[in-house]
């Protein structure tokens, strides 16, 4: 049945959502979708230090702006800590578990000892086999504990098949006697991750193979609170060109998701590219529809190895991964024109380029504004940065387009106010009157029809490549074209 498909995305409220978060949800839900079960939506938050309301809002807004929705919650893991008190309760009274009264002196003590005789350092398993007065007399003395989970002594091991990693096996005595709730009585994130699952009837758990280490002992509490394990699936981990994971920490606003959505990607853009980050279709396919990657979506075609993300901290335009780039550049140009302004307008409004004229008897003249320029951007930002010249005569020039096509051509100063005095004279002013009258400009002048040509795409537009420039003539207008050409002289002054 639909409903026995349940997965979750549980992330620790300590900061925004970065994109190895936003991989993880994406896997979940895509699978989800796809099998018609459910997506919970979980919030960590026992760290109390470190949780905040600013984090649980940044990751339910990115989640939002993505496109990855939730079928319940969000619930947050304290509101069930009595759930996870009563489930170490009940290891205990099973004897699963035991207390343990080893302070942190004995601990490294003992480490200590077992790495001078060169032997297995963990726990020795000391307060394992107290009797009952011992672990009384302990208690009355007010000596503090911990709740430790108590490994099977017999041979054997413990198992699972791992759905992108095969059949994981671990010997018991591989495994120590490990820590399920501190001495301040807090149950640890291993037996809290376990209980929430048992208690949401997660069956599968998608997570990068950072939590690997947790998973055999995580079986094991399964087996011992008599629960059916989840079918597990561990995701490579995504990397730095480094090969150094991607973190919050080290890496900082460029791995959050929040930093897309404010530079202009589009969501399901970065959606495309990040579940190609470690998951193949088993083809040569890079672009999917949110219902085609749906559908070709599965778990066995996850990658073992990690995967790179190539950020350059130094290149101010391709900051982000190229792929990424060039993945959001094809929905950009490919895009409803209508929806594209839709998401423009916000923007274009900040930067104080928008008209209330866009929304009415300029609406065509907007599309076809930038159905020409998008073919040279890479995301909505650029329409407000690059794009500017296409709305105002107030914009940066390319350094290269001012050098290359007009600083390099001194005498263009001159020219250029002749060749828009040419052009205020054209009774039609279009693409073809355009292009005849500075033809004959160039032929008059003795030069290549490129000189004027590119000379008037950076004095125009601040671009050193774009459409056609009798095209641009044309749709920026007679008025506009004439008064920005009379006005070259000051990028030579500049």
């Amino acid at each position: 049945m639909a409903d026995d498909v349940r997965l979750r995305f549980p992330p620790s409220p300590t900061g925004y959502l970065h994109i190895g978060g936003a991989r993880t949800a994406l896997l979940n839900w895509l699978y989800a979708r796809k099998h018609g079960g459910k997506l919970i939506l979980r919030i960590e938050d026992t760290d109390a230090e470190r949780s905040t309301e600013e984090s649980i809002k940044g990751i339910i807004e990115g989640m939002e702006w993505l496109g990855i929705d939730w079928d319940e919650g969000p619930y947050f893991q304290t509101e069930f800590a009595a759930d996870h008190n009563k489930a170490a309760q009940t290891l205990l009274d099973s004897g699963h578990a035991y207390k343990c009264f080893c302070t942190k002196e004995d601990l490294d003590a003992k480490r200590e000892a077992a790495m001078a005789a060169k032997t297995t350092v963990g726990y020795d398993k000391t307060c394992r086999h107290l009797s009952g007065e011992e672990i009384q007399a302990r208690e009355d003395a007010g000596t503090p504990f911990v709740i430790r989970f108590k490994v099977p002594e017999r041979e054997g091991s413990v198992s699972y098949d791992d759905k992108v990693l095969g059949y994981m096996e671990r010997a018991y005595c591989d495994i120590e006697d490990f820590v399920i709730v501190r001495s301040n009585g807090k149950p640890l994130y291993l037996l809290c991750n376990v209980v929430d699952d048992i208690r949401d009837r997660i069956s599968h758990v998608v997570r990068g193979q950072d939590h690997l280490t947790n998973t055999h002992r995580q079986v094991l509490v399964y087996k011992a609170l008599g629960a059916p394990v989840p079918v597990f699936a561990h995701m490579p981990l995504t990397l730095d060109t480094n090969k150094k994971k991607i973190s919050k920490r080290s890496h900082g606003e460029i791995v959050a998701v929040q930093w897309y959505r404010d530079n202009g990607f589009l969501p399901w853009a970065l959606c495309n590219f990040l579940v190609l980050l470690g998951w193949s279709p088993g083809d040569d396919t890079e672009i999917f529809s949110k219902e085609e990657l749906i559908q070709a979506f599965t778990l066995e075609r996850i990658n073992k190895s990690n995967s790179i993300f190539n950020y350059k901290k130094d290149d101010p335009k391709f900051i982000t991964d190229p792929k990424l780039l060039h993945t959001n550049a094809h929905y950009l140009r490919t895009m409803d024109l209508a929806e594209l302004a839709a998401l423009l307008k916000p923007q274009m409004q900040a930067a104080g380029l928008w008209r209330d004229s866009f929304d009415s008897e300029q609406k065509e003249w907007l599309h076809t504004t930038l159905d020409m320029a998008r073919e040279r951007f890479y995301t909505l930002k650029d329409f407000t940065t690059e794009g500017r010249g296409w709305f105002v005569d107030d914009f940066d020039m390319d350094p290269k387009a001012l050098q290359k096509n007009v600083l390099k051509h001194g005498e263009l100063k001159e020219w250029f106010p002749e060749l828009a005095e040419r052009l205020e004279r054209l009774t039609t002013f279009t693409a073809e009157s355009c292009k005849e009258a500075v033809k004959e400009f160039a032929a008059e002048k003795d030069i290549k029809l490129g000189i004027p040509m590119n000379g008037a795409r950076a004095i125009l537009l601040g671009q050193i490549k774009g459409p056609s420039m009798f095209d641009v003539f044309a749709h920026l207008g007679q008025e506009t074209v004439v008064r920005r050409l009379k006005d070259a002289g000051k990028w030579f002054e500049a």
